[in-house]
């Protein structure tokens, strides 16, 4: 599992590389996520284009992720999440809840009107 995040228009990037399980990647993006937040960053994006897979523990994560940030008036925004996660978020009725998108760009956009 490999972390990194970078800014972009002052929207906070997070990086992520390989899989997102319980006791792997899971503990890592809560980290990421918390450390943003204490740094008072509110738009977040989690770029998850390089991961295979997502288990329920993973969704866990993010859906806490993004409840922290929605709590403290933020936004998380998924960029290029793999067909599984979107059929996770789709069986669970959160695929309306999150905002995903296919290209960097379109999600940056997309945080101006936030």
């Amino acid at each position: 599992m490999k972390f990194s995040s970078r800014i972009v228009s002052g929207v906070s990037i997070i990086d992520v590389e390989g899989k997102i399980l319980l006791g792997e990647g899971d503990v890592e993006i809560k980290q990421a996520v918390d450390g943003l937040i204490e740094k008072g960053h509110k738009r977040v994006l989690l770029n998850l284009s390089r991961v295979p897979y997502v288990d329920s523990a993973g969704l866990g994560e993010i859906i806490r992720c993004f409840t922290a940030l929605r709590k403290g008036g933020g936004t998380l925004k998924l960029l290029a999440p793999n067909p599984r996660l979107v059929d996770l978020l789709t069986i669970t009725n959160l695929v309306n809840v999150f905002e995903s998108y296919d290209d960097e760009a379109s999600a940056l956009r997309s945080f101006s009107n936030d």
